[in-house]
Parts: structure tokens; sequence; C-alpha cells
């Protein structure tokens, strides 16, 4: 079974623990996500009971595409989007290249809770950025490195598996 979940923004991506866990929104048991979210991250999240598939989904070797929207603090330039897409040196050594492209905030979007901090001075921009990676809080990094932090992050897509409007804190059988 496959089964694709909205994580909202503070969710942990763990069953059991301590917080706002998978467990308090995802009432299937011996199901596993493949794949993480961060805390702050938003968005698609894919599990499963299969451990090949859940492998599959998850380890760096099948460079399954992830596409994310990323809130950016300030108005992203073409020389950044640039860099981002030849790649960036974080800690840990050279990122793959990426593909981004900046976009209008999305139409369907749903608030986040808490929202973003307003600053009325400091405009926001928005990004679309397809890795193949998965390294610790990479795309955060990546637009941190090239001067515009994120401020919201959603994964909208894995591979071919959409997020295809799921309500925020749902989940659906694939």
């Amino acid at each position: 079974m496959l089964y694709a979940f909205n994580k909202p923004f503070g969710v942990l991506c763990q069953f059991s623990g301590e917080g706002n866990t998978l467990g308090n929104h995802i009432d299937i048991k011996h199901i596993y996500p493949a794949g993480r979210l961060d805390k702050d991250s938003e968005g698609l999240l894919l599990l499963t009971d299969n451990g090949s598939l859940q492998h599959e989904i998850s380890h760096p070797k099948f460079d399954k595409e992830k596409t994310y929207i990323a809130q950016l603090e300030g108005q992203i330039t073409t020389e950044a989007i640039s860099q981002i897409c030849r790649g960036i040196v974080l800690k840990g050594g050279l990122t793959k290249p990426a593909k981004a492209k900046i976009i209008n905030e999305p139409d369907w979007l749903w608030d986040r809770n808490p929202p973003i901090r307003f600053r009325q001075n400091n405009p926001t921009s928005w990004i679309e950025l397809k890795i193949t990676e998965g390294k610790n809080r990479q795309v955060r990094r990546m637009t941190a490195h090239v001067g515009f932090p994120t401020l919201r992050l959603i994964r909208t897509q894995i591979g071919d598996w959409k997020l295809n409007g799921i309500k925020v804190g749902k989940y659906e059988r694939l």
C-alpha cells in the first residue's frame, strides 16, 4: 500500500514520541514514511508498508526527483536562480544541479499555522525547485547560500506522485 499525506507545518515525520507526530494524523498501522520532511516543511509525504518501495522512494541512488515550492525572503534574482541550477557548495560538498524557476504565489495554497512573519518593507518571492538529492535541509541551505532564506517550504511532488489537492493534514491511498 502507498499513501500520500499532506504534512502540516510543525509535524514530526515519526509515529511515536513527544509532540505533534504522524500518529496524531494517520490512523493506519504498519506504514512508514518513505523519506522525510523536516518539522518546518509542509506538503507531500509518502508512506508505505512495502520496505522495497520505501527504499526506492527514499534512497538517493534512485534519483527520484522531488519538487518543492518555496517562499523566500527578498526578491530572488535570475543570478541566484542560475547558481542554484549549477549546484552549490554546501558543507558536505557540491549539490547536484537543480531545476529552479521564479513563480507567482500559488493560488491553491492553504494558510499556514502559524503564519509566516510579515514585514511590510521586506518583500518575498516564490520559486519552484526540483532536486534529486535529499541532503539535510538542502533546499533551505541552498536558498540561504544565494542570499534568499526560505520562509516557507512545500513539497508538491516525488517522482510521479503528486500532492493533487489533498487537504492539509489529510491522506489518501494511491
